[in-house]
């Protein structure tokens, strides 16, 4: 059986401090930090560093979404973006489907009504939506009047990136012929705080560049993120029918599970290895867009599997001490950055970091202008899930 060719055709994002393609390419170019400090946020009103949106999204394409969780309006306002972009407004929606992971959900409204659960008078009408993840998909497919297949994806960090996977295997197929793909995770809540803090993996009172440093042991704890991610995926030969641009072509997608308890991590980076491997085969990269966010244990299994599989010879960068770490939603956006890295011949900035510890690595620190033919995603996370992607220039 021929597989199909799977190519991107659209995209969109919502980070802090990034609304669209622009935006994001300043923010990469530049090495830009979109980090604040929410005051008071912490145990006895200690800060914490995060990545906030400042929009509401409560009105999108005109239409009043206030009563909808936001991590279902970043998700569509994002799509919203990557359909435009993907030229398919108005298009026949037959053989397209969604597929949006999410970490957290609805975390943010569940945190809000939760002292109204006993209180029948005041727990509003849509509170079971609010608890249902799947209201993040099928909110997309409502709101772009799509009524395909459609599935909500949680699987932790790795989210986006196994939603990513699940699209390109629908379209290989040839179960659908376009794939509405992505993550959104909108987590900053008292409940993620106060629960990464117990873990020790915030930092309290921490200034700005002093935390999310990705690649250092001098450093401590990740940023937590708003973000969500929408790629559109199809087929090559549909999209070249449409006559549309395309973008990249997503080439491999890896996935496995560690198989370990609860908060326990393959240290020895032999899962991530694997996902590495399954995804680029006998290929090389030309540089590693990596999942590093300021977690040790975790920034060290990147090391491993890196210096395991290429030594110093492929160069590696995290975009996360410019974005924070978006959760389920980050694997989309390390694509996205990927697909402005290939088209704009750059490998951005690993920033904040001097690489304490991880010496061993050719970590890119400055902007580098080249050509870039391919880029390998890494996402891992609690669940033990490790996700690779392989995103590759369209020739």
């Amino acid at each position: 059986m021929n597989l199909r060719k799977v190519v991107i055709t659209g995209y969109g994002i919502k980070a802090p401090k990034i609304d669209n393609k622009k935006d994001f390419q300043e923010v990469l170019k530049q090495g830009i930090c979109t980090h604040q400090i929410l005051t008071g946020a912490g145990p006895d009103g200690s800060n914490v560093v995060v990545g906030l949106i400042e929009d509401t999204f409560e009105n999108i394409s005109g239409k009043n979404y206030k009563r909808y969780t936001r991590v279902s309006r970043l998700a569509m306002a994002a799509a919203d973006d990557a359909i435009d972009m993907a030229g398919l407004r108005g298009e026949d929606s037959n053989r397209v489907a969604i597929i949006i992971g999410s970490s957290a959900g609805g975390m943010l409204e569940i945190e809000k009504y939760s002292p109204y659960s006993a209180d029948y008078r005041k727990l509003p009408l849509h509170s079971v939506a609010l608890a249902n993840m799947h209201t993040l998909s099928s909110a997309v497919a409502s709101h772009l009047g799509i009524n395909g297949q459609v599935y909500t994806v949680s699987t932790g960090c790795t989210s986006s990136s196994d939603a990513i996977l699940m699209g390109k295997l629908l379209i290989e197929s040839g179960m659908v012929d376009r794939c509405i793909v992505g993550g959104a995770d909108a987590s900053v809540s008292s409940w993620s705080i106060y629960g990464f803090l117990k873990l020790r993996n915030l930092a309290k009172n921490a200034e700005i560049g002093h935390t999310g440093v990705p690649f250092s042991d001098a450093h401590s704890g990740f940023v937590m993120a708003e973000g969500a991610g929408i790629i559109v995926l199809e087929s090559e030969e549909h999209a070249k029918d449409r006559g549309t641009f395309i973008y990249g072509r997503l080439e491999g997608a890896y996935s496995n599970n560690a198989g370990f308890p609860l908060f326990q991590a393959d240290i020895d980076g032999q899962s991530m290895i694997k996902a590495i491997q399954g995804a680029i085969g006998s290929q090389l990269p030309s540089y590693v867009n990596s999942q590093a966010l300021g977690l040790q244990e975790n920034d060290h299994i990147d090391r491993i599997a890196h210096h395991s599989l290429f030594g110093r010879n492929i160069p590696i960068t995290s975009i996360k001490g410019m974005t924070g770490h978006a959760f389920g939603s980050s694997g989309a956006i390390q694509i996205i950055s990927a697909l402005i890295s290939i088209e704009d011949n750059i490998i951005p900035p690993t920033i904040k970091t001097k690489g304490e510890g991880f010496e061993d690595l050719p970590i890119v620190k400055e902007i580098i202008h080249t050509k870039v033919d391919s880029v390998v995603i890494t996402t891992h996370g609690y669940g033990g899930n490790n996700t690779s992607l392989f995103v590759t220039r369209y020739l």
